[in-house]
């Protein structure tokens, strides 16, 4: 896991990190932070193992870590996070040791990760996509009442 220790480490993420915690200080629904970011790759993860899909680690968590990781620009500028967070995501994971081929699988993941139809897909897109969906914990959260999420896309009981 040397090069996704590198991803924690890396100048640009930890910027990244630092502007999406400044834009969520006062917002009380779920979080882009380090809890998420872990949560969705060992979600992701388990899956992997559990479906068989024997899809190296080392990409899962760095799909996990890197998924959101133009949020900040989202609320900067509107542009939707998965596609913001794409080029950021493609140069930290240059630097950190990931081949062109590596890159284009995590990168497909983190755009394609709030896209509904890789839901099904027993690919890195489909766990990372179902991963982030389940990290929410919306049985215990206090704005749960306030979310605007459909009570069908909650997750109101653990599912796993």
């Amino acid at each position: 896991m040397e090069r996704v220790n590198s991803i924690l480490q890396h100048p640009t993420y930890i910027e990244c990190l630092e502007k999406i915690r400044g834009y969520e200080e006062e917002r009380i629904f779920c979080g882009h932070d380090m809890t998420h970011f872990l949560d969705v790759a060992r979600l992701a993860y388990l899956f992997s193992l559990e479906e068989g899909l024997k899809i190296e680690k080392e990409w899962i968590y760095a799909a996990g870590l890197l998924h959101d990781i133009g949020r900040h620009v989202q609320y900067r500028d509107k542009t939707p996070h998965q596609k913001a967070s794409v080029p950021i995501a493609d140069a930290i994971l240059a630097d950190c040791g990931f081949e062109p081929e590596e890159r284009r699988s995590i990168l497909t993941a983190i755009v394609r990760h709030r896209d509904s139809t890789v839901q099904g897909e027993k690919n890195l897109a489909g766990i990372i996509y179902r991963a982030d969906k389940m990290s929410r914990s919306c049985f215990g959260c206090q704005a749960e009442a306030q979310c605007d999420w459909s009570p069908e896309k909650k997750n109101l009981i653990l599912k796993y």
